[in-house]
């Protein structure tokens, strides 16, 4: 415990389990008599028609640009100034930003917990200086290996993990969610890995189980991208790997606080 750290940041690669964590991590602070508020990322995206494009002409959502950084430097500010702040909400199904209704002020006591990939990246926070700060990286580093040579993936697992958390809480088709992913890596290359040395902690996300759970969400939703589309091939990949598990159906043994559940539903966190 530092009264100096008045900022947690929590970053990561997408669908590494940042809001699990930041949920998780709120908890206990609360349980040790700290009482944290959290702020979001994904809450301050601009306008989905101001968005950065890649060299493709796509939307690129991972750019630091796609963040209203101006909007998140002024509420951080006003928050440790001990003002009021009237809270963001981004729909991602309309690409809107609108307001949350959710109004915060802090006392010189309460930390804020932010999380989101760009976490880690200064520019989110440049009128905060490092001391005040304490910086989480948080990815899915899955231990398991498909033999004594081949390891599986991180990438894959987090890939898997997007496509069930799209369907499920964005409204995206996992033919949608792969023909996004490279933009994804190169996003993460660019912006995340190379921050990641800065942390000041590294967590691992991943579970043992969960493919075997996700494996019952995925496998629906990549049989339906037919022969004809481009992302087929990845598709029939990612169905051969989901092969070698057998499915976890009985979802019910899964703790409602798992970071599993931030992809499959049924937290009893609200994401």
């Amino acid at each position: 415990r530092s009264p100096n750290k008045r900022l947690i940041t929590i970053a990561g690669p997408s669908s590494s389990g940042k809001t699990t964590t930041s949920k998780r991590l709120e908890l206990q602070l609360k349980a040790d008599g700290l009482f944290p508020i959290s702020i979001s990322l994904d809450d301050y995206f601009v306008a989905r028609e101001a968005t950065p494009r890649d060299e493709k002409g796509e939307y690129d959502f991972e750019d630091i640009l796609a963040l209203d950084l101006e909007l998140l430097d002024y509420h951080l500010c006003s928050l440790l100034e001990g003002k009021e702040v009237h809270l963001p909400k981004f729909d991602f199904i309309t690409g809107t930003s609108k307001p949350s209704g959710k109004v915060i002020r802090i006392n010189k006591n309460q930390p804020i917990i932010i999380e989101g990939i760009h976490g880690l990246n200064d520019k989110l926070t440049t009128s905060i200086p490092r001391e005040m700060k304490y910086k989480i990286y948080v990815s899915a580093l899955t231990q398991l290996g498909i033999d004594d040579i081949n390891r599986i993936p991180t990438t894959d697992t987090r890939l898997i993990r997007r496509i069930v958390r799209d369907h499920h809480f964005r409204g995206h088709s996992a033919i949608r969610t792969i023909k996004m992913w490279p933009s994804v890596r190169r996003g993460e290359e660019k912006f995340i890995f190379p921050f990641q040395e800065d942390a000041d902690i590294l967590l691992s996300s991943a579970l043992t189980y969960e493919l075997a759970v996700l494996k019952i969400y995925a496998e629906p939703l990549l049989v339906q991208i037919s022969e004809d589309n481009y992302e087929n091939t990845e598709a029939k990949r990612l169905l051969k790997f989901l092969e070698y598990f057998l499915p976890i159906t009985d979802t019910h043994l899964i703790p409602p606080n798992s970071i599993l559940r931030e992809f499959i539903g049924g937290s009893i966190f609200d994401y």
